[in-house]
């Protein structure tokens, strides 16, 4: 696998990474997949409010209720740095947007739709990284180890989008042992 490489946006490597490392930390696939997704859904979030692509959340009018109070959570899963808002499900727990829990399904077809071929072998090589830390240590460096691999593109609103290359080796130096 020496010298493997795929061209990809860097959402889907975020959410591929979060979901191995919640996976890693204790949750189920199904759920793993989901919080990998919101963790993805976040940082784009708070990226695109601070290009100027999204403007910010919308204020709640003065004087009355807000519209919806909370995010249909139960509770906070902390992943790669970011508090994700959960619930359990019938199938188990899901990270939810707004009050709606992620599909695990859907989130399946969304990577393999940006890997490929692929998929398997950037998965491996993450899940590699990911067992070469123990846990406590992984939740405390996950979003650090992702930053030094994930792929190059351009700064500024011109990398918003961009594919860049995704080097698995990169990966497999920055594990442990």
């Amino acid at each position: 696998m020496a010298g493997a490489t795929i061209e990809v946006n860097r959402a889907p490597v975020l959410t591929l990474w979060a979901a191995v490392v919640a996976e890693r930390l204790g949750y189920d696939w199904e759920a793993a997949l989901t919080l990998g997704k919101a963790v993805a859904g976040l940082n784009a979030q708070a990226k695109g409010r601070s290009l100027g692509i999204f403007g910010p959340p919308k204020a709640v009018e003065a004087g009355k209720p807000p519209k919806k109070i909370g995010l249909g959570e139960e509770f906070w899963v902390q992943i790669c740095g970011r508090g994700v808002p959960a619930k359990n499900t019938e199938n188990g727990i899901r990270a939810v947007v707004k009050d709606k829990p992620i599909e695990p399904e859907s989130v399946e077809t969304y990577l393999e739709s940006k890997f490929g071929d692929g998929l398997d072998a950037v998965r491996k090589a993450m899940e590699r990284l990911a067992k070469s830390f123990d846990s406590d240590e992984l939740a405390k460096t996950a979003f650090s180890l992702y930053e030094r691999f994930r792929p190059e593109i351009p700064p500024g609103v011109r990398g918003w989008g961009a594919k860049g290359v995704l080097d698995l080796d990169k990966m497999r130096l920055l594990g442990k042992g």
